[in-house]
């Protein structure tokens, strides 16, 4: 798509728009009615055609219009694009020329006019915003301006913007354009060229083909509350804050209470640590304990009682648990509360706590105890990573596959207690920074080998793991569950070695098949589950 861009000054967004060439879209010419306009040079060096028509004194708008159109006459292009473009534009400009879009600095129809800025200050509002709109006649048959159709286009987009205790004009100018303008014209002027545009001008309404929201939108349109001040980020010379969104009903560490009002606060690290712990538990309606260390599990369990869940979880590797971060799934009791405090912890999250349990926690004076909602169903259905310049947006990892999803693919078939334990690993191993190997029996964790860039060494180290830490734990006889598939069977000989005798894994690999060879001279059970469970963040 080719751009007709008119400009008074820099318009600077302008050749913002020509330089990220939104849905291929680019600058034809751009047009000036001022001699000293900046936009003229800058336009040159990007080797952009320039039009500069002035309107002379004795010269009506119409009149300077007509040669407007005049001098653009010999240019190809679909769209007009105004930036900063000072003059109020009528039929004459508009008529014989394709749909005509301007970028003004409010959200319209709040503070039209010249001075957006200043009258948000006056007004004392906490956002403003801008707003790319059709153009559409504000002038009457004897020239004089309707004031009231002035920014009065349909609106195509906007994109809101924070006012801050202490900003000026310059502060909010500067905020409106860098933060606002520069998404949303670019934004809107890839829809055009995309042809997924249509305008209702008797309505003066815009509809967008897919701009439907769900939960992947066209446009994301979010706002936190900042909730806490960190000491500091992932490292002391990184500052850091926490923020909050005030909708999420699922328990959350972000709303958690801290109970020991003494002990020190939450840092970034506790705060990503238990998140982490927090999700494991969530998966399991049994009673469950996970302890956190780096967001990677060093153990989790289910059983009968919450103390026997925790004893589990932490005998897969007591020495890794120390200071680490442990998540219940039940009402903390004094026994469970016991086992905790007889090595260093961090934290400790779950949805209640018995009096006796919180005496008993709160004997470790920098034990952060928090307490969560009971509402471990999953509400927030996307998980969110910043990157530099954009961010990731991802549906939660949600998959619980049952019996009947299992493929068996070796000439043994796996017991039913196999089958439990395979079931409990794979979701455990959700939440293990892949390359990720898991190792378990029954419904407890053996060995963890996580966040290997060699399948096969993820193998070793769940297996040095569970001969070396582990405590009256054993890997022969255990079952293993591996995040994605084994490119090679060397993860297969590496498993027999440790004494596994069943194996769940997504399956797909070119070497299916002598990965399951492998399996079979081993007498291994191996069932595939069709889908995978990396975890990279």
């Amino acid at each position: 798509m080719k751009l007709a861009g008119m400009a008074s000054n820099r318009g600077r967004n302008l050749l913002n728009v020509h330089d990220l060439a939104p849905g291929g879209a680019e600058l034809a010419v751009v047009l000036t009615n001022s001699e000293d306009a900046p936009v003229v040079e800058k336009a040159r060096k990007r080797g952009i055609p320039t039009e500069t028509v002035v309107q002379r004194d004795d010269e009506s708008r119409r009149e300077h219009e007509a040669r407007v159109v005049d001098a653009l006459d010999d240019y190809e292009f679909d769209l007009v694009c105004l930036d900063g473009y000072m003059r109020v534009l009528s039929d004459t400009f508009l008529d014989p020329m394709p749909t005509t879009l301007n970028v003004h600095p409010s959200l319209l129809p709040a503070f039209p006019g010249m001075d957006a800025w200043g009258d948000a200050l006056e007004y004392g509002v906490d956002v403003v915003g801008c707003t790319v709109h059709a153009v559409t006649n504000a002038v009457a048959e004897d020239g004089s301006l309707i004031e009231d159709e002035v920014d009065g286009g349909p609106v195509v987009t906007q994109e809101p913007i924070p006012v801050y205790d202490g900003d000026d004009e310059a502060d909010l100018k500067e905020r409106v354009l860098y933060q606002g303008e520069m998404k949303a014209y670019p934004r809107a002027v890839k829809w055009f060229a995309q042809d997924r545009v249509e305008i209702d001008w008797a309505a003066n309404q815009v509809h967008v083909e897919g701009d439907t929201g769900g939960d992947f939108p066209e446009r994301r349109v979010t706002s936190e509350d900042r909730h806490a001040d960190l000491r500091y980020g992932e490292n002391p010379h990184q500052d850091a804050a926490l923020y909050a969104d005030p909708t999420c009903e699922e328990a959350s560490v972000v709303s958690a209470d801290q109970l020991n009002e003494g002990a020190k606060g939450m840092s970034y690290n506790n705060y990503n640590d238990t998140d982490a712990a927090l999700n494991i538990v969530k998966e399991f309606d049994e009673p469950a304990a996970a302890v956190i260390k780096h967001t990677n599990p060093a153990g989790c369990a289910t059983a009968d009682t919450l103390a026997e869940a925790y004893a589990d979880a932490l005998a897969t590797d007591p020495k890794s648990a120390f200071g680490g971060i442990v998540a219940l799934n039940r009402e903390c009791d004094q026994e469970t509360a016991a086992q905790i405090i007889d090595s260093f912890k961090e934290v400790v999250v779950a949805p209640g706590y018995t009096d006796d349990a919180l005496d008993t926690l709160f004997e470790k004076e920098n034990l952060r105890v928090l307490d969560v909602s009971d509402n471990y169903d999953v509400t927030e259905p996307v998980t969110e990573k910043d990157l530099v310049g954009g961010r990731l947006v991802q549906e939660r990892d949600t998959q619980a596959p049952t019996r009947a999803d299992l493929e068996v693919v070796t000439e043994r078939e796996p017991t039913d207690e196999q089958i439990d334990a395979m079931l409990f690993a794979w979701q455990t191993i959700k939440h293990v920074k892949s390359n990720a190997i898991l190792f378990a029996s029954g419904t407890e964790t053996v060995g963890v080998g996580a966040g290997q860039v060699s399948r096969v060494d993820a193998v070793e180290i769940a297996k040095m793991k569970a001969e070396k830490d582990a405590e009256g734990k054993s890997a022969a006889g255990a079952v293993m569950a591996s995040d994605a598939f084994f490119p090679f069977p060397d993860g297969i000989e590496a498993a027999a070695e440790a004494g596994i005798e069943a194996v769940i894994q997504p399956g797909g690999s070119v070497n299916d098949d002598d990965v399951i060879e492998a399996a079979d001279e081993h007498d291994m059970a191996m069932v595939f589950t069709g889908s995978r469970a990396f975890r990279h963040d």
